[in-house]
């Protein structure tokens, strides 16, 4: 199904090459918008020519630190200028992008472009969402068109039917358990090319939407580039409801059509499952009677309408024991209007539930952390895992109900008799909380964001060493890309965490290597590249394809090393490279006195991305694909 999307768009529908130039459909801005759309300004955009462009702005709970990001432009805020350029603004308040772009944008058979890998839900309507970096969205937005890595498949083949109290978020999770990132790793090093994860077999077409996308949204854990359902009539039916029904479109495999693997489950097998502080998959009764400190029901991911009305009526009457807190971060303003319509929510504030904004910090833990010392359960799936990251409990709704009935973890079976939940037909369309442009309406005066300057690769480069992800977020000590107080004469100087977030001064050679030894810390460099403006180098024993794209875009090098010379690599202050022109498909790395062969990730385009340290064209050589 991803080839037939793919072909349908691309200059070559044979998808031969390294990559292959594709039109785009819809592009989603969610973490750095900004900076995209400085990007596409820098590449001569006067109007987004793609047929959806959307802006997220999840920063619901202002303070003077989110406030002056808005003020100073930095690459996460959104400006009122986007509707300017054809690209809508989804308010703050409107719910978090990827159940809100599942119920009013995602198209069936349609390919989307986005910075944020939550997206992958949107996979549960037919629509092929990929991760690429700001600066691909930049080109995208300007010219309708992106260079993309031709993928390969995976079936995930599914029958059976759910038993009571198995939710997707179960399905998910075993899933998970069963070491699908292994399958996605191996097919990934003999291909060089992103993986996609199609879900299939006669249970698929049970599901609704919103469990399809629950189930898609695990992607991104396993390293796979995107995940799809088909589009059929129930597909047909969630579009008719949200009163979208000219956006369907069908899709489904072609018969016969070839992919790498498939993995089968039988749904009726599987129990409800946790994923605990460590990430470990397990059943729930591995910790039942632990106590509960915090329960936050909802997000972006791993619930639906319907297990949101589930909940509670589970917890009709119930009250929320005194040591434990129940926080509801509704996933849409839909769902919320559905909640209070339905009295689910006078219930839940009754049961002693506090409703949260739909912050996009509220799934990155930035706000309402996890207790110290005590256990917080949740519904959405969790951030990259790295050293220092907050961690819970991922479990499915009606386990969280049954966590706060109790204040311990439990089976939710021991609640004997399940509900019956009626999910309306007739939902709230109304998109109030959608900016879009006004004809002679002047937006702001304020001057477009700009683009940072290039840090092409010249000659022959000594980088610092750094194992791990550097700490913080990067946006404190740098702000907009490139802009930094000055240090005062006494201080100390900079350690190689702090120079992997210093804006690289032009013209000057250096920066900081990267050492990653797992998929959560390639994933987070990832999501935080335009953050750390001094990386130019990631080393690593596994890269999804898709990273090693976005890296490219960026300037940074990937390269790949085996993991028994990873331990030795750590331990090294700085690592020379060779001048680019002596790069190959191996590169003559010496990491302190070591020499070690490293294997560079890029292909075809990508490389000249590196070395120029920009996927950006001048204004004359970007024109929109056919």
């Amino acid at each position: 199904m991803p080839q037939k999307i793919l072909a349908g768009r691309a200059t070559d529908p044979q998808l031969r090459g390294d990559l292959v130039q594709v039109k785009v459909d819809q592009v989603i801005l969610s973490r750095a918008p900004s900076r995209a759309l400085a990007e596409a300004i820098a590449t001569g955009m006067k109007k987004t020519p793609v047929e959806v462009a959307v802006a997220y702005d999840g920063t619901c709970v202002a303070d003077a630190s989110s406030l002056a990001d808005v003020d100073e432009g930095s690459p996460h805020s959104v400006s009122p200028e986007f509707p300017t350029y054809n690209i809508p603004i989804a308010r703050p308040g409107i719910g978090f992008p990827a159940p809100v772009h599942l119920e009013r944008f995602a198209a069936p058979a349609r390919l989307a472009l986005t910075d944020d890998p939550r997206l992958a839900t949107v996979g549960g309507i037919g629509m092929l969402s990929l991760v690429v970096s700001p600066s691909q969205l930049g080109q995208a937005l300007a010219t309708g068109s992106a260079w993309l890595r031709p993928p390969r498949s995976v079936q995930i083949h599914l029958s059976g039917r759910v038993r009571p109290f198995v939710c997707a978020r179960d399905v998910a999770l075993e899933l998970l358990r069963r070491n699908l990132d292994e399958v996605v790793r191996r097919i990934e090093g003999e291909h060089h090319a992103p993986v996609i994860l199609e879900f299939a077999g006669p249970s698929a077409r049970l599901l609704s939407v919103g469990d399809r996308a629950v189930l898609c949204g695990i992607a991104p854990q396993v390293g796979a580039a995107a995940a799809l359902f088909v589009s059929d009539e129930k597909t047909e039916v969630f579009l008719r409801d949200q009163r979208r029904s000219k956006a369907h479109r069908a899709l489904v495999p072609d018969p016969g059509a070839p992919c790498e693997e498939v993995v089968s489950i039988d749904l009726g097998t599987v129990d409800p499952l946790l994923m605990d502080e460590e990430g470990v998959v397990r059943p729930v009764r591995d910790l039942a009677g632990k106590p509960v400190a915090q329960v936050v029901l909802g997000g972006d991911s791993g619930v639906t309408l319907r297990d949101m009305l589930a909940a509670a009526l589970l917890l009709k009457s119930k009250r929320v024991p005194s040591r434990l807190d129940l926080l509801v971060a509704p996933p849409s303003r839909q769902v919320l209007e559905v909640l209070a319509q339905s009295g689910a929510l006078v219930d839940l504030v009754a049961t002693g539930a506090r409703i949260v904004e739909p912050d996009r910090r509220v799934v990155t833990s930035e706000i309402y952390p996890p207790p110290p010392g005590g256990l917080s359960l949740r519904t959405a799936d969790p951030e990259p895992r790295i050293a220092g990251a907050p961690s819970f409990v991922v479990a499915s709704a009606e386990t969280l109900a049954y966590a706060v009935a109790t204040g311990a973890v439990g089976d939710p079976r021991s609640f004997k008799r399940p509900v019956r939940v009626t999910v309306p037909r007739a939902l709230p369309t109304d998109d109030v909380l959608i900016l879009r442009d006004k004809k002679g309406e002047q937006v702001s005066t304020k001057k477009p964001p700009a683009a940072p300057p290039a840090v092409p690769w010249k000659g022959p480069l000594t980088l610092d060493v750094l194992a791990g992800v550097p700490k913080g977020n990067g946006r404190a000590a740098v702000g907009a890309r490139g802009r930094k107080s000055p240090a005062p004469a006494d201080a100390a100087p900079p350690s190689a965490e702090e120079r992997a977030q210093a804006a690289p001064a032009e013209g000057k050679a250096g920066g900081v290597a990267l050492v990653l030894s797992t998929l959560d810390e390639v994933r987070a460099v990832a999501e935080r590249a335009t953050d750390l403006s001094s990386v130019r180098a990631v080393v690593a024993p596994f890269v999804p394809s898709t990273a090693v794209s976005a890296f490219a875009s960026e300037g940074i090098a990937t390269f790949l090393v085996g993991a028994e010379a990873l331990g030795s690599i750590k331990e090294q202050k700085s690592v020379e490279l060779p001048a680019p022109a002596q790069w190959g498909d191996r590169v003559a790395a010496v990491f302190g006195s070591e020499r070690v062969e490293v294997a560079w990730l890029a292909t075809g385009m990508e490389r000249s991305w590196t070395h120029a340290g920009t996927v950006r064209q001048p204004p004359s050589a970007s024109k929109p694909a056919r």
